[in-house]
């Protein structure tokens, strides 16, 4: 017989493995669509002036890394000189969000949007309302 509390806790972690699994879905999904390719943002940059901050995109997704910290996935789009990011926190915790918004700067947290100043093989460089963001290819 199962008892209340067991089966919560199975419910519960039923839940969590469910939403991962969406969320993977998603993104595999949307890495997938016609016109995802990200083109000269693929691959890795590190954030000039830190040891800890990268950025990735591949496809149309985009990972977000605070070394030691956590990693937060996302989706994006390259469209002219504007680069539009939407994260997702899977857990739904607090430190997800401030990873993007205190950490990298970048707000709000699903629903970013920044210009492309520079962008080669060797730079990329964003801004928005004043603030520049600067990263190298790594």
């Amino acid at each position: 017989m199962v008892t209340a509390p067991r089966l919560t806790s199975t419910l519960n972690i039923m839940a969590r493995y469910y939403k991962i699994l969406c969320l993977f879905t998603l993104l595999c999904l949307s890495a997938c669509q016609e016109g995802g390719d990200a083109g000269s943002l693929l691959g890795q940059w590190r954030m000039k002036g830190s040891d800890t901050q990268y950025v990735s995109f591949s496809g149309s997704v985009s990972l977000f890394r605070l070394m030691g910290k956590g990693e937060i996935f996302g989706n994006f789009q390259h469209v002219g000189d504007s680069l539009f990011m939407q994260c997702v926190s899977v857990k739904g915790v607090k430190k997800d969000t401030a990873i993007v918004e205190d950490t990298f700067g970048f707000k709000p947290f699903s629903d970013i949007r920044v210009r492309i100043e520079t962008l080669d093989s060797e730079d990329l460089v964003l801004s928005k309302d004043g603030k520049v963001w600067a990263f190298y290819k790594y």
